[in-house]
């Protein structure tokens, strides 16, 4: 989807980002918890959490809380709260082919990312390729054009970020369950 954040909202975003410094990011993790490692051949990124008491992010958790409400209310999903992060993908940085969701673990139901790369080039690289269960050829290539939002299912759709040429930012949200409850 393209420009489905209102423009003032994208800009205060982009602001935000641009006026980070670079220990704001660490590098990306694979794994969870006591099993979480950095392992540069299969993700090269850095990232940086994002929460509602950053200024520039603010107008963005309003409208994610909305999805949130909307998508309960039309499909049923039963989403208990999110988690957002920083990707930033420095020229030579891709992430292989993964799923949002941790092995054995169901609370990330969602994904939304949301790309914040102006003027961006089909040379740059960095894009979003999307996969069906084991097969080998994505069914869609997204560019990540400043504005674009892609939603998918976290647990089905395996998908990987192909080698960037070009500085490349995307902000990505989990849409999670509480599978804490009692009957979860």
């Amino acid at each position: 989807m393209h420009n489905l954040l209102p423009q003032p909202v994208l800009q205060a975003l982009l602001d935000g980002i641009t006026a980070l410094s670079q220990e704001n990011f660490k590098a990306a993790a694979i794994g969870r918890l006591q099993e979480q490692q950095v392992i540069e051949s299969i993700r090269r990124d850095k990232i940086c959490w994002l929460n509602e008491s950053m200024d520039f992010t603010q107008d963005y958790f309003a409208w994610s809380e909305q999805l949130r409400l909307a998508v309960n209310r039309y499909l049923y999903l039963g989403l208990f709260d999110q988690e957002a992060m920083l990707a930033y993908y420095a020229p030579g940085a891709f992430y292989k082919r993964h799923l949002d969701a941790f092995r054995g673990q169901t609370n990330r139901r969602l994904t939304s990312i949301l790309y914040l790369n102006p003027d961006w080039q089909p040379s740059h690289g960095g894009e979003l390729l999307m996969y069906q269960g084991d097969e080998t050829k994505p069914f869609q290539v997204v560019e990540p054009r400043f504005g674009t939002m892609v939603i998918f299912l976290s647990e089905l759709f395996p998908h990987e970020v192909s080698l960037s040429h070009h500085d490349r930012y995307s902000l990505t949200s989990w849409y999670r369950i509480n599978d804490g409850m009692p009957g979860h």
